[in-house]
């Protein structure tokens, strides 16, 4: 047997001389310190793992349920009944009626193209957007919203007998207007979801809407109901009825005397409103193009936004001369003119560097009064009288008192505040321009209020829409006040002489006492009047000695000054409500 020489080493041995032995760095043996390392290793992913399992299972278990629970859930509102709008007398402006949302579960559909072709045999619309939905790849897809109610449940029966899947109704309510157009503006839109959009469906939306239900099912991964699983409905809460100071008869008789006024005067727009001075209750209001609610897609999408905002709000004008009632009820409320004074009115002046004139082409001096001026509606006496006997600070007061160029507060969206100067602001021409209806601008229902408080003793009233909501009145009480009450009895004395022996004569109504002022505003382009386009206006109030009713009509860019065009159109809308409100008549002149 040959021995291996010293040289030589064994495989075990030099293994041992490669590795280390004893105390080498992974060794096991004797003073060696392998093991513990690798026992510290394990504790070291132990405790990551317990770590991590506690993270995930007990800190953001609650999270990661939560979402699992939504992704197996679906939920499908259920709309709450839209409250009822009645008008003063009880008449329904807009109610909810019973429809269905008809929806899909994609996953369920048995026969793609034939329940499309059902879909669209009963309710219309486009069968290749139908089948679309059919196909998508979640478990619920919409495929007509506020579809009829009997066309949806033929189909609900077509489905049942030809054994199809996957297409169900949800009952649900549409807005419905019995009277189409009358009031659409005032009235407003509600989108597809129920949520008022404009006008008193949006103002009072909150009362009107009450709160939406819903069901809330589980679902497997496909979207089917799971056996056994979580099914909740929760009830929706009915919104609450209101009362709108309308008075539906009204409101249609002004309606169509506006939009005869425009064809006869060759206007662009129209605008009209009717109320109580007394109390401020808006008894009809319009502004031209009106909007048929019942179906909205026939007006032409350029005139929408128009058709949508009521003018006498929402947009701001210069109000040219019915602004002299007011002007001459500063002049008598701060002392500075009284109703007897006299002035010598030139043909002609200059207010800054515009030379002022008056409409009917007066060619003579004349002395006038605050009465004769109002006849009159003379531009020079009224510019005359402001910049020589009220002047700016008492101007500039009085106009604050009406609270031209302050929001009144009536209950509809979007009311505009209109450009007032302040004192500072004023220049040359601001005392005289202003005087009669230039150079300032607001909202027709600014001036309605103004006048209004002329008719009720110079106390200001709000002007509203809503007089009672769920039963309960509404508190429309305002403690301010324009002018005195013996100032007001002096203008509207003069306002009664516009009537029956000046430019108002043809706003007069037969047995009835009416105080009035016109006003043929030029409009403004590019900052320049343009003549022969006049916003023609009248404003005034019967029975003059106890005003109940106020009217406003206002012709836009007619080329006809009010008395030929505004005066018949308010004559006729004032003996009408006059006649419908049941206020006694008199013969003129006892």
């Amino acid at each position: 047997m040959r021995r291996r020489s010293n040289e030589e080493t064994s495989y075990d041995q030099e293994t041992r001389e490669r590795f280390g032995s004893g105390n080498g760095a992974f060794g096991f043996g004797a003073g060696g310190h392998g093991l513990p390392y690798v026992f510290a290793v394990l504790v070291g992913l132990a405790v990551f793992i317990v770590g991590r399992l506690v993270f995930v299972q007990v800190i953001e278990g609650p999270t990661y349920a939560e979402m699992a629970k939504q992704r197996r859930t679906n939920v499908i509102a259920i709309q709450a009944r839209r409250g009822t709008i009645y008008d003063r007398n009880g008449n329904v402006l807009a109610m909810s009626e019973e429809c269905y949302d008809v929806y899909c579960n994609p996953q369920e559909i048995t026969d793609v193209d034939a329940e499309a072709r059902l879909v669209e045999s009963w309710l219309g619309g486009d069968v290749q957007t139908y089948a679309e939905h059919m196909r998508e790849s979640s478990t619920f897809a919409y495929l007509v919203r506020q579809a009829d109610k009997e066309a949806a449940e033929s189909l609900r029966k077509d489905l049942i007998d030809g054994q199809y899947a996957g297409v169900y109704l949800l009952g649900q309510s549409k807005r419905v207007y019995p009277l189409g157009n009358v009031a659409g503006q005032i009235l407003g839109m509600v989108n597809v979801d129920g949520r008022g959009i404009s006008g008193i469906e949006q103002m009072y939306d909150e009362v009107l809407s009450g709160k939406n239900g819903q069901i809330i099912m589980e679902s497997g991964r496909t979207g089917e109901p799971i056996a056994g699983g979580a099914y909740e409905v929760e009830d929706p809460i009915n919104g609450d009825d209101i009362v709108l100071t309308l008075d539906k008869d009204v409101q249609m008789f002004a309606e169509r005397q506006m939009e005869e006024a425009l064809v006869k005067n060759k206007a662009k727009s129209g605008m009209c409103m009717v109320c109580d001075p007394r109390n401020g209750e808006i008894i009809a209001a319009c502004s031209t193009p009106y909007i048929d609610l019942s179906n909205p897609d026939s007006m032409p999408p350029e005139k929408m936004s128009e058709a949508l905002n009521l003018k006498l709000v929402s947009s701001s004008y210069e109000p040219g001369s019915i602004f002299k009632v007011l002007t001459s009820a500063i002049g008598i409320e701060s002392g500075t003119v009284s109703a007897n004074d006299y002035f010598t009115v030139p043909p002609t002046m200059y207010v800054g560097q515009d030379l002022v004139e008056d409409e009917d082409g007066r060619l003579e001096t004349m002395d006038m009064n605050l009465r004769e001026v109002l006849r009159r509606s003379s531009n020079v006496g009224i510019a005359l009288i402001a910049e020589e006997a009220i002047g700016a600070d008492a101007l500039s007061q009085g106009i604050e008192a009406f609270k031209i160029g302050h929001l009144t507060g009536v209950d509809y969206p979007g009311e505009a505040v209109g450009l007032v100067k302040s004192r500072a602001d004023y220049d040359p021409s601001s005392v005289g321009s202003m005087s009669f209806g230039q150079g300032v601008a607001c909202p027709m229902v600014q001036m309605v209020r103004a006048v209004g408080s002329i008719a009720n003793g110079g106390e200001l009233r709000i002007p509203h829409f809503v007089m009672s909501v769920a039963g309960e009145n509404l508190d429309w009480s305002c403690n301010e006040r324009s002018v005195s009450t013996s100032t007001a009895a002096k203008v509207t004395d003069m306002m009664r002489t516009v009537v029956t022996d000046g430019t108002g004569e043809s706003a007069a109504v037969d047995g009835y006492d009416v105080a009035a002022k016109t006003g043929t505003g030029e409009q403004a382009k590019n900052g320049k009047y343009i003549k022969g386009r006049y916003l023609a206006s009248l404003i005034g109030f019967a029975p003059a000695s106890d005003p109940e009713v106020l009217v406003y009509v206002g012709l836009n860019e007619t080329p006809y000054m009010s008395y030929s065009s505004a005066g018949p159109v308010f004559s006729a809308i004032m003996g009408e409500v006059l006649a419908d409100l049941s206020v006694p008549s008199f013969s003129r002149g006892l």
